[in-house]
């Protein structure tokens, strides 16, 4: 093509907005045989980390442990 053409989908299309999720509250939530915590992090964001069950369990052993 020469001369002046219109611009095609791709000069003026832009990536999918996705919503933000927010720093939200610590939370554990089991999916599928997992169980997936989500911590909010100071200056923002959350830590996503999955665990089995039997590690879930050792980091609540570890937690009491050093909070009692």
């Amino acid at each position: 093509m020469t001369g002046t053409s219109s611009p095609t989908w791709r000069e003026h299309s832009m990536a999918a907005m996705k919503p933000r999720t927010g720093d939200g509250p610590l939370e554990a939530t089991k999916e599928g045989r997992g169980i997936v915590m989500r911590v909010p992090l100071e200056g923002g964001g959350r830590l996503v980390v999955e665990l089995t069950p039997d590690e879930a369990a050792a980091l609540g052993d570890e937690l009491k442990n050093v909070t009692s």
